[in-house]
């Protein structure tokens, strides 16, 4: 059920609501677990203050989701669901795409809560495309929107994923670790190479052998190790998600 609270969409259980309404729901109980063991949101409709009608809506899973969500479980990733649907309806959509935790039922404030919450078992990252995902995104370790979400989502965010594939997620996740280990590549070819010349330049070797490097030979040296960085940096260019 979805209300307006200050200009903010707002997501409650429906069954609160109607009983907030006065209106006693048990009667369509048994139709309302089934339609949320389906995935499906039950939605009541009362009219002159009685009970009428039970409806369902979903949203239809994403083709490339249950992809996404396979390639961060590849990465080492525990994927979790926060969300301000009926409990029942979202575990069993993380049934059925394999997330790993779900918190359900959640104002806006409530993912602020829950994102610490889970910070606090390890390193988290934020996926959302929402007005109220803004706050979520900006408390997570690294935020990431969704490029065809709000404009308040993307200036909350660390990143911003240009298309609306969830796979783009594993992508940049993927990205990220590949080049954090080119960096740390270039760090050690860098020290070692200078480890070794820098001496010889400084005349390291004249004293036993007699030996001594030409200055235009040690500028092109450098210049050659700045050459070697640079061109391993630019392998990256050739990145795909499976060198992950």
């Amino acid at each position: 059920m979805a209300a307006q609270a200050g200009g903010q969409r707002v997501e409650i259980g429906a069954d609160r609501y109607m009983a907030r309404l006065g209106l006693d729901v048990s009667g369509f109980a048994e139709t309302a677990t089934r339609l949320g063991d389906e995935g499906k949101s039950p939605l009541y409709a009362a009219i002159d203050g009685r009970l009428a009608a039970i409806i369902a809506v979903a949203d239809p899973i994403k083709e490339t989701t249950p992809q996404a969500i396979l390639a961060l479980h590849r990465l080492g990733l525990k994927v979790a669901m926060i969300t301000g649907d009926n409990a029942r309806t979202a575990n069993a959509i993380a049934r059925q795409l394999g997330i790993d935790e779900v918190v359900a039922e959640v104002l806006p404030d409530g993912k602020v809560t829950a994102v610490k919450r889970l910070k606090g078992i390890g390193q988290l990252a934020y996926v959302g495309d929402g007005i109220n995902d803004a706050p979520a995104l900006a408390e997570a370790d690294v935020g990431l929107a969704v490029g065809t979400g709000t404009d308040i989502a993307i200036e909350a965010a660390d990143v911003v994923l240009m298309s609306g594939r969830l796979t783009a997620v594993s992508d940049a996740i993927a990205l990220s670790k590949a080049t954090m280990r080119n960096i740390r590549q270039n760090l050690f070819w860098a020290f070692i190479y200078n480890a070794l010349l820098i001496p010889v330049a400084a005349g390291a070797l004249w004293p036993a052998f007699g030996i001594l490097l030409s200055p235009i030979f040690a500028a092109a040296a450098m210049a050659l190790s700045s050459v070697f960085v640079l061109g391993n940096a630019l392998r990256l260019r050739r990145f795909t998600a499976a060198e992950a």
